[in-house]
């Protein structure tokens, strides 16, 4: 006896195409449609996110303990080194906030997404990098994880930050307005270009200048580690940011550029604001007029990359920061990095 079956000709769903996806506002968003792959650049910075694992407790912190307890650093010295650790434990923690809350929620592309994991970890090790310092060199943990409350110049610089991401995180929030697209432009502008692209900087200027000068140099490594993370982070995000230009051209008015100046502008004086509040005498050829100058030009450089007019002209005062920090060359910063994984303790630049 024969066994006959119904079958039901029905049409399979299209599969998803590369064309169909959109940095926001896609109309399909799958929850593992990595492939096929659309935006390469996003997928490269995600590698170059994974290549450069570390952990902050790979790092010895003995001959900071031991500098930090002598009386090798001066009072303005030890100053600089509080301020620092004080705006940076509590400003990566915004910035992965507003990852994890904002950003995630409103982009809509797979591989983009999976590079915004990859940074929350990172900010993660981050905050865990300061807590592990903080616990290593003995130091008073309200004092330092407390400065965006009592100090005025921090306070400043983290009220500017935290309400783009309250702007972005209302429930009524969405991306699909032009005026709402806007929006979470200028969160992507405040939290890459200016926390991580201009903020951050300032602060590795002056802990590199320890590191320099071999002292603190545990901390120092650890910054240097953090500062490859914010480079890829810096660079992503312009990506990000003028990738939805691309897209959507109709966001970029005058009137908006104008206003993302404006905001760029304001930001270049909190952060001479803090120099100077960190710096109020100068240390290590350090000091507020040096700053200013060197804020001025990394704030030209980061609105030079989103197509903004530089503001400034100023030259970069630290050359040596063009090495370190490579400055310089923030498009091939992984160019010179280490070619296969190796435990933070044994990372090395080729």
């Amino acid at each position: 006896m024969s066994i006959s079956f119904e079958t039901t000709n029905t049409s399979a769903p299209r599969r998803f195409d590369a064309s169909d996806k959109r940095l926001i506002n896609c109309n399909q968003v799958d929850v593992n449609q990595l492939m096929p792959l659309k935006y390469n650049w996003a997928w490269e910075h995600y590698q170059n996110g994974c290549a450069n694992h570390w952990m902050p407790t790979e790092v010895p912190m003995t001959k900071d303990i031991e500098t930090w307890r002598s009386d090798r650093l001066t009072d303005a010295e030890r100053r600089v080194v509080m301020r620092n650790l004080g705006f940076f434990s509590t400003a990566e923690s915004l910035v992965g906030n507003n990852l994890v809350l904002a950003i995630f929620k409103h982009v809509t592309n797979a591989e983009c997404r999976q590079y915004l994991l990859r940074q929350a970890f990172e900010e993660a090790v981050h905050s865990h990098t300061f807590l592990y310092i903080v616990d290593s060199l003995g130091l008073d943990e309200g004092e330092v994880f407390n400065m965006y409350h009592e100090v005025p110049s921090i306070a400043q610089k983290d009220a500017f930050e935290t309400e783009l991401t309250a702007e972005v995180m209302s429930p009524e929030f969405s991306t699909e307005t032009d005026e709402g697209a806007q929006a979470f432009l200028k969160n992507l502008i405040g939290y890459y270009l200016i926390m991580e692209g201009v903020f951050f900087y300032t602060g590795f200027v002056m802990m590199l200048s320890f590191h320099r000068r071999n002292l603190m140099t545990g901390v120092g490594e650890q910054f240097q580690y953090i500062l490859r993370d914010e480079t890829t982070h810096l660079n992503f995000g312009i990506d990000l940011i003028n990738g939805i230009k691309s897209e959507n051209p109709h966001l970029w008015t005058p009137e908006f550029q104008q206003a993302m100046v404006d905001r760029v502008k304001q930001a270049v004086e909190l952060e001479l604001a803090y120099a100077g509040d960190c710096l109020p005498g100068g240390i290590m050829g350090l000091n507020e007029d040096l700053f200013r100058d060197y804020v001025q030009h990394i704030a030209d450089r980061r609105l030079e990359r989103i197509g903004l007019p530089m503001q400034y002209g100023s030259a970069n005062p630290f050359p040596w920061m063009s090495e370190t920090m490579d400055l310089a060359k923030e498009k091939n910063f992984f160019e010179t990095r280490v070619t296969e994984y190796q435990s933070a303790g044994s990372l090395s630049w080729d």
